[in-house]
């Protein structure tokens, strides 16, 4: 049996640019793509925390330092400059491979800074 799990995730991440006239994609900085294990071409699931929406696409690379987080093409319609998105990657695993599965979540402050990492979020309580 195959789950299907999270497996990276760019949480409170702010968009950058939002460009409408662009080859559809996501672009991230090479630097938080490379500490969340996401791969370039992967497809991305991004969820605006400032307006509910929920869109698919793929990231790219964006150059490594500049803490840019670009939506573009049809997507920029869905994400404005300065909303705030958790981006998500997820990916199968086997009922082995879950033995020792965690997912990578950078956590994202402002200027899209990396406040911390963690591979578990912590239990909700009522």
């Amino acid at each position: 049996m195959q789950s299907i799990m999270l497996k990276a995730k760019l949480h409170r991440a702010r968009v950058t640019h939002s460009v409408l006239d662009y080859e559809g994609s996501c672009a991230i900085d090479g630097d938080l793509l490379d500490l969340a294990g996401i791969h370039e071409y992967e497809q991305i699931q991004i969820y605006n925390v400032t307006n509910g929406e929920r869109f698919t696409t793929y990231a790219i690379r964006a150059e490594n330092g500049s803490r840019m987080i670009s939506v573009n093409g049809a997507a920029a319609h869905k994400a404005a400059e300065g909303d705030i998105v958790i981006i998500c990657a997820y990916a199968q695993y086997s009922a082995a491979e879950l033995l020792n599965y965690k997912p990578r979540m950078v956590y994202c402050g402002e200027g899209n800074v990396v406040t911390h990492t963690t591979n578990a979020i912590p239990v909700q309580v009522a």
